[in-house]
This record gives C-alpha cells, sequence and structure tokens, in this order.
C-alpha cells in the first residue's frame, strides 16, 4: 500500500488548523484546564455546529459525514497541535468506535445521529482498578434483570467519565473468564446508582474520572457475551488515532522549540547555530516524522481493511510515545530555565506527552504485542 494525503485532505488540515487556532489559543486552554468540567459545552456544541467535528466518521446513515479513519487522524492530529481541551477523543474516539462496532442497526440510528451534532458527549468505561485494558481483568459484572441488566463494580481512569452523557460500559457475566462472558452496554450519565468523581491527574488538559456502579440499570449494546471481538477490534481504531494525536502533539513542541532557540541570543548569536542545539533538532525531526510516518500508515490501513491493521495499530503507539515525550524532553531542554516555569507553554504540551505515552499502554508493551501478532501468523 502506497500512502499520500489527497489534496482535498491538505486544503481540509490548513482550513482546520486555523479553526483550532482561533478557538484554542494557550490563554484559553489554561482557563478550560483549571475547571471542573475541563470544557465548555456551549463552546463544544458551536464547534460541532460549525465545523461537524464529531460526525467526521459516522457513516451518512446515522447522520454523519461518512468520511475515514485518515480524515478522522487528520482532526486528531490538528487536536493535539491545538491541544484542544473537549471530550472530542471520549465522544468521537471511543464511544463511536464502540457503537460502530458492537451495536445494531437499530442501535446505530438511536446512539449516533446526536453524537454527530454535538448534542451528545459519550465515553466508554473499560479500565478497573489496575488500568489495564485488557479483558482478563475485567470484573465489572452484569446481571440480566427484566429487559435490561444491572452492573455493579467500578471503572477508573474514564475519559471525561464525569461530564459524559452516554457512557458505553464493558462488563462481564458473573463467573465468566477471559474472553467469555463479555458485553458492551449503555448507561445515561444521569443514571440511578451512579456515582462520578473526577481523578486528580498530571496532565489536566485531559480529565480522567472514577465510576462507581451500585446496581446501575444499563441497556446491552449489540450481542450478549459477544462483546470480546467488537471490543479488541475498537481498541486497534483508538491506539491508531491516540497516535495520530500525539504526532501533532509533538510536531507542535518541535516546531515552538526550534522558533524560540532561533530567536534566543547568547554570546552575540543565535544559539539553534550551537552545535548541540542543532542536535537536538535533528533528533526531533527524525522521530517526529517516524512517527507520522507509522501514524499516517497504520490510519490508511484502517480504511483499506488491511489484515496487518492490529499490529500497525501496536506499531503506531509505541512510535509516537517515544517520539512525543522525548520531543518533549528536548522542547523543554531547549528552551532552557524557562522551559521548566509555569508561565512557559511548553509544560502544557509535555505533561499531554507523558500522559498520553501511558495511556492504553506504553511503548514497551505495545512492541511486544506486535511481536506476538506476527510471531502467531501461519
Amino acid at each position: 500500500m502506497r500512502f499520500g494525503f489527497t489534496r482535498e485532505q491538505d486544503e481540509f488540515r490548513a482550513s482546520l488548523r486555523r479553526a483550532l487556532e482561533a478557538r484554542s489559543p494557550t490563554k484559553e486552554v489554561r482557563r478550560l484546564m483549571a475547571t471542573d468540567a475541563g470544557f465548555d459545552r456551549d463552546a463544544w456544541r458551536k464547534l460541532n455546529q460549525e465545523l461537524g467535528l464529531t460526525a467526521i466518521h459516522i457513516p451518512e446513515a446515522y447522520g454523519g459525514q461518512g468520511f475515514g479513519y485518515s480524515e478522522l487522524g487528520i482532526v486528531l492530529e490538528e487536536m493535539g497541535r491545538a491541544l484542544v481541551c473537549a471530550p472530542f477523543f471520549s465522544t468521537a474516539v471511543l464511544a463511536t468506535t464502540a457503537i460502530l462496532n458492537a451495536g445494531s442497526e437499530d442501535q446505530k440510528r438511536a446512539l449516533l445521529p446526536a453524537i454527530a451534532e454535538g448534542t451528545t458527549t459519550a465515553t466508554l468505561a473499560f479500565s478497573e482498578e489496575s488500568g489495564s485494558h485488557d479483558v482478563a481483568g475485567i470484573a465489572m459484572s452484569a446481571t440480566p434483570s427484566g429487559a435490561t441488566y444491572r452492573l455493579d463494580g467500578s471503572k477508573s481512569f474514564v475519559l471525561d467519565g464525569h461530564t459524559a452523557d452516554l457512557i458505553v460500559v464493558l462488563a462481564r457475566r458473573p463467573g465468566s473468564r477471559n474472553d467469555e462472558g463479555l458485553s458492551l452496554f449503555t448507561v445515561d450519565g444521569t443514571a440511578a446508582g451512579l456515582e462520578r468523581r473526577r481523578l486528580k491527574t498530571m496532565d489536566e488538559t485531559r480529565k480522567l474520572a472514577r465510576l462507581e456502579f451500585n446496581s446501575v440499570e444499563a441497556r446491552l449494546l449489540g450481542e450478549a457475551e459477544k462483546a470480546a471481538a467488537p471490543f479488541a477490534r475498537t481498541m486497534h481504531q483508538v491506539l491508531i488515532c491516540l497516535a495520530n494525536e500525539m504526532v501533532g502533539a509533538a510536531d507542535r513542541l518541535r516546531e515552538d522549540a526550534l522558533a524560540y532557540v532561533k530567536m534566543r541570543m547568547q554570546f552575540g548569536r543565535s544559539i539553534a547555530s550551537f552545535q548541540t542545539t542543532k542536535n537536538k533538532a535533528a533528533d526531533m525531526l527524525v522521530d517526529v516524522e517516524l512517527a507520522k510516518s507509522a501514524a499516517y500508515y497504520a490510519a490508511a490501513a484502517l480504511d483499506e481493511g488491511d489484515g496487518e491493521v492490529p499490529a500497525l495499530a501496536h506499531l503506531a503507539k509505541a512510535s509516537a510515545a517515544e517520539a512525543c515525550l522525548q520531543t518533549a524532553i528536548h522542547a523543554v531542554q531547549m528552551h532552557g530555565g524557562i522551559g521548566f516555569t509555569w508561565d512557559n507553554d511548553t509544560h502544557l504540551w509535555f505533561k499531554r506527552a507523558k500522559s498520553s505515552e501511558i495511556l492504553f499502554g506504553d511503548a514497551n508493551e505495545h512492541r511486544e504485542k506486535m511481536m506476538q501478532h506476527w510471531g502467531d501468523r501461519p
């Protein structure tokens, strides 16, 4: 497969970058990250009404725009670059892909139009106490109760879980283990018995929450006890989307650091002319471009239905995780003493880089899974 962006995709990126730069300056990022919700709901609705971003990869039959993961990757890359404080990843990536992968036609028609319009925010709750995203660690129980189910247990590290209007939850039949007995459910964010608490995290631009389910009413999403395959497919898509977001943040860090060293003078000349600065700039460029290649290729593979998507998803996440964090480290160092201060914006992207590095597994975990996938091939 050969990959390259079309002229229309490049134009879409350019217009989106201008829009997000206007809507998400660092002053606005700092304001929103200090709030409990982490975003402005009115601004969120307006953003989706004008740009239709949450509808980007939802099929037209369900009220969306019908684009692919390459276009969704562009949106995420530009959002990572602008550090947009909004429940986009939780809504458009986590929840939407889970519904598309697991839901019936009737459920998709009922749930997706409101997400596409931007009137409903949503998320996917699967991690529990350990923070593992492996299905073997799922302990939350789902017990049939008439036409619905009752959920008992807890979910932790849920993206935007404290504000989501709709929560897609992974749970299992009591007594089942591993891939068996897993089902996906939808829960209203205001359901009785659901307790939501925002967690204190290093990266305040991306809110995480802990959810307690005490006999919470839930509706089955898709087929009962058949969620293992849709969830695995969802996680591969999520990893590729996160990789695209991370390369956007890494590229912004690289450009800002380079602009600073060109401006900063020492001993009568720009510090960009110093060999050690050149070395860091070269390393950053190579790391970011390699991570971009992996992320772009993985997104294109998703659109083409490539059989190597699982391995490419792990490769993209591993590459982006290391590139984004290492670029953030270099960026702080290239800013010198000011790079460690609160007033300098570099720390905002540094914290996002660190939190994203371990979100859904670090680089070592995904390299191992990539090799396991290739080792299992006939």
